[in-house]
C-alpha cells in the first residue's frame, strides 16, 4: 500500500507526465525530420525567434540590425510548408512595423528601418515561399532530399553487384560517374541462371551522364533486373528495347551488351545493342581479340534484331566489357582508346587482375567528363 501510494504521489505523476511529454516531443521531431510529421515544432521555434530579434534590435540596433529578421525567414523557407510560412511572414511584418515605429524615421540616424531593409526582408520571403511551394509540389521535404538521393545511389550500387562465381573464376566491376558525381548513367545487372550454371550480365549505358541520367538508370536497372533470367537469353534485348520504346522519353536511347557465360565449359555468347565491342585476352597467345556483336541502339525502333557472337574462355583468359566513356573521347577515336586499354591491361597479366578494373579506369580515363564502367571476368589457370 505504501509503495502504491508513493507511485501515485504528485511528484511521481509529474515525473511520468514529463517523461510522456519528452517521448512525444522526440517522436514529433523524428517524424518531422523524416518528412512524415507536422512542422509545428519548427514553426513555434521560429515564431519565438522573431520577438527575440525584435527586442535585441530595440535595445541595440547597431549590433542587432533590423535586417536580422531575414534569419528566421530564410530558415522558414527551408523548414516550413507554404501555409505555415505565411503565418511566419505575417509575424515578421508586424515585427518590422514595430521596429520602424520604435526606432523612428530612417533619416534621423543609423540602424533604422530603411526602405532597403524592407526590400531585403521581402525578397528573402519571396524566394523562401517559392522554394516552399516547389517542395510542396514535388512532395519531398528538404530534410528528406539528401536521404532520398543517398537511397537512390545505394540502390543503383546494390543492383550493380555481381553474384558470387564458383572456384576458378574471378569477377569485378568498377564504375566512375562523370564529374565526380555520385550518380551514373552506366549500370550492370547480373544473375546466375540455369540452376547456377550460367552467368548472365548486362552492362548498359543510358543516354546522358551523371545526375541527368541517374533517375533513368535506376528505372532501367530495376526493369532489366526483372527481365534478366525471366526470359531466354536471346529474348532479353528485344524485351528491353520494347520497354524503352514504351517510356517515350525525349532522350530515351541506351546501349547495352549482354553476356551469357557457361561457368562449367567457359563458352559464352555476346549480344550487343549499339555497344562497344568486348575484349578477350587469349592466355595462350597473349593477344587481345575484339568480340563485336551486331545490333541497333535500344529505344530507337521496334522489331530490332540482335545477332550473337560466340566465344570461349580457356584457363587464363580474360574478358572485359566496358562503356564508351572508357575508350572514347573528343581528342581520340574508339580504336585508339581500345589500344590504350589493352596496353594498360597487359601490365596486369603477370600480377593477376585482382583490383585491375579500378586501376584501368584510372589509367585510361581518369579525367574524362563521361560516365565510365568496366566489367572484368577472368578464368583462373
Amino acid at each position: 500500500m505504501a509503495r502504491r501510494a508513493g507511485a501515485d504521489s504528485y511528484p511521481a505523476r509529474l515525473q511520468k507526465s514529463a517523461h510522456r511529454a519528452r517521448i512525444a516531443l522526440r517522436k514529433s521531431g523524428v517524424d518531422y525530420f523524416r518528412g512524415d510529421g507536422s512542422d509545428w515544432i519548427a514553426l513555434v521555434g521560429l515564431l519565438l525567434t522573431i520577438p527575440a530579434i525584435t527586442c535585441g534590435t530595440l535595445l541595440n540596433a547597431v549590433w542587432c540590425a533590423p535586417a536580422a529578421l531575414v534569419l528566421p525567414i530564410v530558415a522558414g523557407g527551408l523548414l516550413l510548408r507554404p501555409a505555415s510560412l505565411l503565418g511566419l511572414y505575417a509575424t515578421a511584418a508586424v515585427a518590422l512595423i514595430v521596429e520602424s515605429i520604435a526606432l523612428g524615421p530612417y533619416s534621423e540616424g543609423p540602424a533604422r528601418v530603411t526602405p532597403g531593409t524592407v526590400l531585403v526582408v521581402a525578397a528573402c520571403g519571396f524566394f523562401g515561399l517559392i522554394l516552399a511551394q516547389f517542395r510542396a509540389r514535388v512532395g519531398v521535404p528538404w530534410r528528406r532530399g539528401g536521404t532520398m538521393l543517398f537511397d537512390l545511389r545505394e540502390r543503383i550500387r546494390v543492383q550493380s553487384a555481381l553474384p558470387r562465381l564458383p572456384q576458378g573464376w574471378h569477377r569485378e566491376m568498377a564504375l566512375r560517374p562523370a564529374g565526380g558525381q555520385s550518380f551514373s548513367g552506366d549500370f550492370v545487372v547480373a544473375a546466375r541462371t540455369n540452376g547456377g550454371r550460367t552467368l548472365e550480365a548486362v552492362l548498359t549505358d543510358v543516354s546522358g551522364k551523371g545526375m541527368d541520367a541517374g533517375s533513368r538508370a535506376l528505372l532501367l536497372s530495376g526493369a532489366f533486373g526483372g527481365l534478366l533470367g525471366s526470359l531466354p537469353p536471346h529474348g532479353f534485348l528485344p524485351a528491353a528495347n520494347a520497354y524503352l520504346l514504351r517510356q517515350d522519353w525525349d532522350e530515351g536511347f541506351a546501349t547495352s551488351i549482354h553476356l551469357v557465360l557457361d561457368l562449367e565449359s567457359g563458352d559464352y555468347e555476346l549480344l550487343s545493342a549499339g555497344h562497344p565491342p568486348a575484349l578477350q585476352l587469349h592466355a595462350g597467345s597473349g593477344r587481345w581479340e575484339e568480340k563485336a556483336a551486331e545490333g541497333p541502339l535500344l529505344g530507337v525502333y521496334d522489331g530490332a534484331q540482335f545477332d550473337a557472337v560466340k566465344g570461349s574462355l580457356a584457363p587464363g583468359d580474360v574478358l572485359m566489357l566496358f562503356t564508351d566513356g572508357l575508350v572514347e573521347a573528343s581528342d581520340r577515336d574508339i580504336a585508339e582508346g581500345m589500344d590504350r586499354l589493352t596496353g594498360e591491361a597487359d601490365r596486369h597479366v603477370v600480377t593477376g587482375f585482382d583490383g585491375a578494373a579500378w586501376h584501368l579506369i584510372e589509367a585510361c580515363a581518369k579525367d574524362v567528363n563521361d560516365d565510365r564502367a568496366l566489367l572484368l571476368l577472368s578464368r583462373r589457370s
